[in-house]
């Protein structure tokens, strides 16, 4: 029964969002939003109101993380290695994830922080010098501009 509420959540969310995307020109993926929208709302039930089992929210979570590590991929400096990105960053999205089921919350503010400094190093923009060839090469475009 979970499983059925589960699906016709995301599809339902999934839907809103689509119609809020062309109604308010925004660009949101309808199945990410649908996924996490569906695992954060049974989440908050389970703590708040009636405990559920925590199997189809647990998939769900896992299915962010992976989609928030492919999200982060496009998004790496040209210098850094894709599968070093993974290899860290979602291992620790696991244990956020297992972390925020188990209230572990200390645990939950570590693999966070760690997950959020992972994402900064691979993707933050470097300064004059850095060797980023996108970068050096506006650099030099502006530099010949004017």
């Amino acid at each position: 029964m979970t499983i059925t509420i589960a699906i016709i959540s995301i599809l339902t969310i999934a839907g809103i969002t689509l119609t809020a995307n062309k109604v308010l020109g925004v660009k949101i993926c309808p199945i990410c939003a649908g996924v996490s929208g569906t695992w954060i709302w049974m989440l908050l039930v389970n703590f708040f109101i009636d405990p559920i089992n925590l199997l189809i929210p647990a998939m769900l979570m896992g299915g962010t993380v992976a989609g928030l590590a492919y999200q982060g991929e496009k998004r790496l400096l040209s210098d850094r290695s894709p599968l070093l990105w993974k290899i860290l960053f979602i291992p620790a999205g696991f244990l956020s994830v297992y972390s925020l089921l188990s209230g572990w919350w200390v645990t939950l503010l570590i693999s966070a922080a760690f997950m959020t400094m992972v994402y900064w190093i691979f993707t933050a923009s470097r300064t004059h010098g850095s060797g980023d060839k996108k970068v050096e090469e506006l650099e030099k475009k502006m530099e010949k501009c004017c």
